[in-house]
């Protein structure tokens, strides 16, 4: 079974230490490095490109944020999951924009994280539903209309798996609404992801947000 390779970033050895011992419990799961400043994350990640880099906000030299888009710019197969205390707007937004794949918050449980973990592997998203909301009203288009842009991407069929991704159905879900086999759903999310340079099914909803081919109707 190939294993999930997992970079821990944080520059709390105690936090480092705690999340390696919950995931090395997973028969696939496995931690090959871990940063404890922003710069490190970054040249790990570009060394050893890790499935997931698990990073923080709050980092010495390079926080979170320069970090992950940094890391996006130069492995942009590297899906970075955010864990932090923080949940302020602004991170939020900003992250997202640098091309996180996942944003979640230290209160979580040790499943929580190792599903999650699992999820942004898979394609699926993290991003609750909740701040996919708030991140419409920050990234919505103002000049170019849905139609223009559409024109240049995505099939009718890849649009559909588009909203339902951005409405949080997992793949399972969107193959039995779709009446598609979830092998084929993950065919089109591989073709939205490459059509639209991301390596994440969260990275795709916000991009389709900024470009307004999603609307309030398209969310929960």
């Amino acid at each position: 079974m190939d294993k999930i390779r997992i970079l821990i970033a944080d520059d709390h050895a105690v936090v480092r230490e705690g999340t390696r011992q919950i995931l090395e419990h997973e028969a696939d799961l496995e931690v090959v490095a871990e940063a404890c400043d922003g710069e490190e994350t970054v040249s790990l990640a570009t060394k050893l490109k890790p499935d997931i880099a698990i990073v923080d906000i709050a980092m010495p030299k390079l926080d979170g944020i320069e970090a992950t888009r940094q890391i996006k710019e130069l492995c942009p197969t590297v899906a970075v999951l955010i864990l932090t205390a923080y949940d302020d707007d602004q991170f939020v937004f900003s992250l997202l924009e640098a091309g996180a794949a996942g944003y979640l918050l230290k209160s979580i449980r040790g499943r929580e994280l190792v599903d999650a973990i699992r999820a942004v592997y898979a394609g699926e998203s993290v991003l609750h539903p909740s701040i996919a909301r708030k991140v419409l009203n920050r990234f919505a288009p103002s000049d170019k209309t849905r139609e223009e842009q559409l024109q240049q991407e995505l099939s009718e069929r890849e649009m559909e798996v588009l909203r339902l991704a951005t409405r949080g159905f997992s793949n399972k879900d969107i193959a039995d609404e779709l009446s598609l086999s979830a092998r084929t759903v993950q065919g089109h999310l591989g073709h939205i992801f490459n059509k639209l340079n991301v390596s994440s099914r969260t990275e795709a909803v916000v991009c389709a947000l900024k470009k307004g081919w999603v609307t309030l109707k398209d969310l929960p």
